[in-house]
């Protein structure tokens, strides 16, 4: 609660916080838009590939083109403007910068921008939970034994729903089921970046700003997205994926506690301390009135009788036991609310979520049959999506992450439906997220079996 204080104290006594940030889309957005407000931060360098876009990117947050006119880093360093640039590396290896924001979305550009961070000893705040789900518990054991801070994005769904398994157990209660809303319906795993816009409605105004990622946002309606972020959500919270994945079920803010809790007590989870996803859509398409489409929740059960009495003393909603309750929050505002990370990650050294194991992954699922000699299009595209799955099942079965997909040369005949493995692709192995996922798969295999070893 004294995060500002803090921020003050720093800019009084060093200068703001000094950050980098490598892309410029709408999250990055989202952030420059209070950077440009907050005195707190010093925006030293945007790097994107499109440098032109990135400019855009300022103008429209509301920058004064002075404020971003500086022609090297070193110019922005010494006179508190910032540079805009392409190159990533280039803004990492920069001595000014003390934190990498890394909003590319691309995971194979996210994990080396994070290996290289980490690297020349910066802070990261991932926002590419699409690199986080696919290698981040191995990024983190790479952070800690240099001494910097991997962190979440606070304000993205992930980071605020770790927030609040963590109230919850702080406080005492046993955390049955965590997550957030979205419009989902089954049809949708198979929507392609031709089909997306018709399911969102948005108009062609919208379209024009240059916000908006057909790709990205086809990931969001398909399932992927949520798969990626539950993956993040488990592997951060140590909550255990069902074997089944997501079962998306509607429920409204008034549901929560109902359909929140195991199928026994007639709920819809097949295990207790897990993650799901709230749909804002009944199946019939209809829309559920107070639905969490924009929020995340924690679903949680009373230990005590006593704290049974309190829930109804204090007017909690709670399922028809009065033991199990939930507490959400409507809104996420992503980009906007960053600066709790970067600040957080600074002045208390401490993550906003960050992955503490490996329990969630996600595995690249057909939209339809693949043959020899195609080559997959990765997130959002028109071949394959996501599905959430516990780890070891993923492992279990030699799954190709998700992440890896973009550009795989399938090399045997892939059903629709069915889940991709390493054998099913041809990769390229001299990439460095490749060569990192295999040495989180060995790792991890070998935790596996030490804990197996202990146990039995």
């Amino acid at each position: 609660m004294n995060l500002f204080s803090l921020l003050q104290e720093r800019k009084d006594a060093a200068g703001p916080i000094r950050v980098g940030v490598i892309g410029a889309g709408k999250f990055a957005s989202m952030f420059l838009t209070q950077a440009a407000v907050s005195d707190g931060f010093h925006v030293v360098g945007v790097a994107d590939l499109d440098v032109p876009k990135a400019r855009g990117a300022m103008a429209r947050t509301g920058w004064t083109e002075d404020r971003y006119a500086a022609e090297s880093l070193d110019a922005a360093a010494k006179s508190g403007t910032t540079c805009i640039l392409e190159s990533g590396d280039d803004l990492i290896d920069h001595p000014a910068v003390e934190v990498i924001v890394e909003v590319t979305g691309n995971p194979l550009v996210g994990t080396h921008h994070a290996l290289r961070a980490i690297g020349n000893g910066k802070h990261v705040v991932m926002v590419n939970v699409e690199a986080d789900s696919m290698v981040g518990p191995l990024l983190q054991r790479r952070a800690e034994a240099a001494g910097v801070v991997y962190a979440m994005a606070y304000g993205d769904q992930p980071a605020l729903i770790c927030e609040m398994v963590d109230w919850c157990r702080t406080v005492g209660f046993d955390v049955v089921a965590a997550g957030k809303g979205t419009k989902y319906l089954p049809e949708y795993n198979r929507s392609t970046p031709d089909t997306v816009w018709n399911y969102y409605g948005f108009t062609d105004e919208q379209l024009a700003t240059g916000d908006f990622n057909a790709k990205m946002f086809n990931s969001f309606l398909d399932g992927t997205k949520s798969a990626i972020e539950m993956a993040a959500v488990a592997n951060g919270t140590g909550l255990e994926p069902q074997e089944e994945g997501l079962f998306f079920p509607p429920a409204g803010i008034d549901d929560l506690p109902g359909v929140f809790r195991e199928k026994e007590r007639g709920g819809v989870l097949t295990r207790r301390g897990t993650v799901e996803i709230a749909s804002s859509m009944r199946r019939d398409g209809t829309e559920i009135d107070n639905h969490l489409r924009w929020g995340v929740y924690v679903s949680f059960e009373a230990r005590t009788d006593y704290a049974v009495q309190c829930f109804a003393e204090y007017g909690l909603h709670t399922d028809d036991s009065g033991r199990y309750g939930s507490l959400y929050r409507p809104y996420h505002l992503i980009g906007l609310e960053l600066g709790v990370s970067i600040a957080s990650a600074v002045l208390r050294r401490e993550p906003t979520g960050h992955p503490t194991g490996f329990r969630g992954d996600v595995v690249t699922t057909t939209k339809k049959a693949v043959h020899p000699g195609e080559v997959l299009d990765g997130e959002g595209g028109y071949t394959v999506f996501g599905k959430l799955a516990p780890a070891r099942t993923s492992l279990a079965r030699g799954a190709l992450p998700l992440g890896l997909s973009l550009g795989a040369k399938v090399v045997r005949p892939v059903a629709e439906g069915a889940t991709v493995t390493w054998d099913d692709v041809e990769l390229d192995m001299s990439i460095e997220a490749v060569q990192l996922r295999r040495e989180l798969e060995k790792e991890f295999r070998a935790d596996d079996d030490s804990e197996a070893t202990v146990t039995h």
